[in-house]
């Protein structure tokens, strides 16, 4: 396929592809950061990789350059890469890059030209929002479906919002529209802590993902990341009155809930729909 490029063909049992992108689905870089870690627990393998000049405006996405281990300065282009890493029950497929600037439907038959070619069984994508909830409380994960018959299967809400979306609700409907299946994850990172990485988000998105692709993932060097941030956070806030008093009445709304249970549709749509308006800018 043009602009599409594989650097190898394994022959994989079972596959499931995760997918996650820089930018809009990206809060606290949650989603690629759980995929990244992905890659480097499972020692993945460069499968293959997308022509960036096809998708990406470089005055939004600029490339940077980088001295190299010879000293010599070399360009490196905004890209989404595709690896696979061979596992002890079924083998995966993980794509990581950022949100496409155009040219959404031809990405999307990228993705599905990975998938189709390595035997993918299921996809799902990695997302997060910023999202009214304390860094202090369990992280909630979201998730939708492409079916009904999906959503059962999973035990997820049948999707209802309506409105604006990024490049995984196109890959999502690409999926549906090929008849493969597909998930989307969505995990929680506290609005005020939009300006820096979120390790605790990336690890409920993985514990999340190693349940509904039935695969053991290890955890445990994310489980220590996501420790030490939470207690940076937690010095953090405490130094800072106006912010404190903004987590304690977060804590006081989610004491109130109940946050042992996969929140409704309705508080999927009222999280994306907030998520939204501030990504807008709308009053």
């Amino acid at each position: 396929m043009d602009g599409l490029e594989y650097h190898s063909q394994p022959a994989l049992r079972r596959p499931f592809l995760v997918a996650a992108f820089e930018g809009w689905s990206d809060a606290g870089d949650a989603a690629t950061s759980a995929a990244r870690y992905l890659h480097e627990r499972w020692e993945a393998q460069p499968l293959a990789s997308v022509d960036p000049e096809i998708f990406y405006d470089f005055q939004a996405h600029r490339p940077l350059v980088h001295m190299n281990e010879s000293g010599i300065r070399e360009m490196v282009w905004p890209a989404t890469e595709f690896s696979y890493a061979r596992l002890p029950d079924r083998d995966a497929v993980i794509a990581v890059g950022i949100e496409p600037s155009m040219r959404w439907p031809t990405f999307t038959k990228m993705i599905l030209d990975v998938a189709h070619t390595t035997g993918v069984e299921l996809v799902v994508g990695l997302g997060a929002l910023l999202a009214g909830r304390p860094h202090t409380r369990p992280i909630r994960v979201m998730g939708t479906a492409t079916t009904p018959e999906l959503c059962t299967r999973f035990e997820l809400q049948p999707p209802r919002y309506e409105g604006p979306t990024g490049v995984l609700g196109a890959v999502a409907d690409g999926c549906r529209l090929d008849n493969l299946a597909c998930l989307t994850l969505w995990g929680w990172v506290p609005h005020y802590l939009q300006g820096g990485p979120f390790p605790t988000t990336s690890l409920a998105l993985l514990r999340r993902l190693g349940t509904v692709a039935g695969v053991n993932i290890d955890l445990a060097e994310l489980e220590e990341r996501a420790k030490v941030h939470e207690e940076r956070i937690s010095e953090a806030v405490s130094s800072d009155p106006d912010i404190r008093a903004t987590v304690e009445e977060l804590e006081r709304q989610a004491d109130a809930e109940d946050l042992t249970e996969m929140p409704s549709g309705d508080e999927l749509v009222a999280e994306v729909e907030r998520f939204l308006r501030d990504q807008r800018g709308d009053r």
